[in-house]
């Protein structure tokens, strides 16, 4: 469980409302609102489906950069993770019609920035841990 991807989490609850709880109905579950809320500006704020998973994106990816920080063998296999994370969700949007929406669009781009960014931050903290002998002395 250590290694799982966290963003695989809302592609989790994207395919459980588009497949199973709203599988039937007429109503588009990316518009259901959980709640709104009158600012006081006086403009209404509308809280979505499909922007709660979008939120909860965002905050597991910044969790999956600091992940990406540990050095070991764990990094490599949640790089492995990640990438297939990223294609899975690539194809899906490609070729399921119910994944070929906006919100799944910035999910499969959430996925890709997580996976590019886990590579350039375990580059960087691994190219720290490098430590080169000084020459031979000659002589």
């Amino acid at each position: 469980m250590r290694y799982v991807p966290l963003l695989l989490f809302p592609f989790i609850l994207y395919n459980a409302f588009a497949f199973l709880i709203f599988a039937d109905s007429q109503t588009d579950f990316r518009e259901a609102r959980l709640f709104s809320l009158i600012l006081p500006s006086g403009a209404m704020f509308v809280l979505t489906v499909s922007t709660t998973i979008l939120l909860l994106a965002l905050v597991l990816a910044a969790a999956e950069v600091v992940k990406a920080a540990r050095i070991g063998v764990g990094s490599i296999v949640d790089h492995i993770f990640a990438t297939a994370l990223f294609v899975i969700a690539l194809l899906e949007f490609l070729f399921v019609k119910q994944a070929a929406t906006g919100t799944f669009l910035l999910l499969t781009l959430i996925a890709l920035i997580d996976l590019v960014t886990g590579f350039a931050v375990s580059i960087r903290t691994a190219s720290r841990d490098v430590v080169l002998a000084p020459p031979p002395a000659e002589g």
